[in-house]
């Protein structure tokens, strides 16, 4: 049995969930999410849970049981909190700045890079070196985050670059500490 997959989701008070099929649609102070879970699990509300349970005992279905949890435990925690990743430019001269909706970063090319962040998707910079991509969909932020890191991702000889917050960049020694 899946330990994820049979933890019920506790709903906070202003979220609302409905269940049409296959179809989960979460609505809250945030705003609204809803996916299409896979035909081998169903969900389940209960005064104030949901239930994510399996139709049968497939490999398939014991397979995607604790996935769909999570991905509908993920979309009630975005319509009420919502998810935000940081990131962190390093490098002498790199700088992020907001242009309307846009992103403009400047990381060492000739041409400062514009990112246009998808619907839904908030982006704020603080100090002009860290970045912080907010939303309420975690799949969307992460991608997000991910295509800004990869811009300019960091290098291992000297660490310049966009990083997330807390990441550890491994570091080498260059040609002229070999000995």
């Amino acid at each position: 049995m899946s330990r994820i997959g049979k933890r019920p989701i506790t709903l906070p008070a202003q979220v609302t969930v409905t269940v049409e099929g296959q179809q989960v649609q979460v609505k809250g102070p945030k705003g609204e999410l809803s996916r299409l879970i896979p035909g081998e699990v169903s969900v389940v509300q209960e005064n104030g849970t949901l239930l994510v349970n399996r139709r049968d005992e497939s490999r398939v279905a014991r397979q995607r049981h604790g996935l769909s949890r999570t991905l509908v435990a993920n979309m009630v925690d975005g319509v009420s909190q919502g998810f935000q990743r940081r990131l962190e430019i390093q490098g002498v001269g790199y700088r992020a700045q907001v242009q309307g909706r846009n992103l403009i970063l400047n990381v060492g090319y000739s041409k400062p890079v514009q990112i246009d962040p998808p619907e839904g998707i908030q982006v704020a910079v603080e100090g002009n070196t860290n970045v912080i991509v907010s939303g309420i969909d975690k799949e969307v932020v992460g991608n997000t985050a991910a295509r800004i890191r990869a811009v300019r991702p960091p290098e291992p000889y000297k660490g310049k670059g966009i990083r997330y917050a807390g990441e550890f960049v491994r570091r080498k020694v260059g040609k002229a500490g070999k000995k």
